[in-house]
């Protein structure tokens, strides 16, 4: 199941923050494609550098939410921000959505640290703070309308299940990932256990940040 869209029927404000993370991802994907592998090394999230110096390397908790490894994670990362960002950014208003979105980036960061403080392989992509926004759209709009693709024709399913089937999908690999962490620090690929954090932290901030209850979708 591929998200391609959803219903935006009750969306009441123009979402900016969101159309402006996405910008913002786009341009310092450019800018890291021309500044190479220093750029990736100074500026990406790199969980044993961390631990050797905390104070010196915080900024790169927050630049690394703005790289990403290929055309496809970017492309893959925005289209999520863009269907599912705009209805939570709607709920919580502006400033309450940037905030949210951030501290989900950054708990989505140290539950991935926290399964290989020592790895030495840069950490990047704005998915742990997408993720968060993931988990908030489930626990407010659960019975929205989100257009899949699915084979080959396009379905519409209630968010519900395509958000539900997501997470426990990031659950059932991520245990995967974490037994071949287990076995060396040094494997690269998805960090699933920086969804699973994002997810479980924009849940928990959902119920501090919400404005009211699910809205309701026919």
């Amino acid at each position: 199941m591929f998200p391609i869209g959803d219903d935006n029927t009750a969306r009441r404000s123009l979402p900016v923050v969101t159309y402006g993370l996405i910008a913002l991802n786009v341009i310092f994907f450019f800018i890291e494609l021309s500044g190479g592998e220093a750029f990736i090394q100074r500026w990406a999230f790199i969980p044993q550098r961390f631990g050797v110096d905390p104070a010196g390397t915080v900024p790169t908790i927050f630049t690394a939410m703005f790289m990403h490894a290929g055309w496809l994670h970017l492309g893959g990362n925005m289209l999520y921000l863009w269907i599912f960002g705009d209805n939570v950014e709607d709920e919580f208003g502006p400033v309450k959505f940037l905030i949210f979105y951030l501290v989900c980036g950054i708990a989505a960061t140290f539950a991935q640290y926290y399964v290989s403080p020592h790895s030495r392989i840069p950490n990047v992509g704005a998915s742990g703070a997408i993720a968060g926004t993931l988990g908030a759209y489930l626990l407010m709009f659960p019975q929205a309308r989100v257009r899949v693709l699915l084979y080959n024709q396009i379905v519409a399913m209630p968010a519900i299940l395509v958000l539900g089937f997501w997470i426990v999908l990031q659950i059932v690999t991520g245990a995967g990932a974490l037994f071949a962490t287990a076995q060396s620090e040094e494997v690269g690929g998805v960090a699933y256990m920086a969804h699973v954090g994002g997810f479980a932290a924009g849940v928990l901030l959902t119920l501090l940040f919400r404005n009211s209850g699910p809205r309701q979708y026919r």
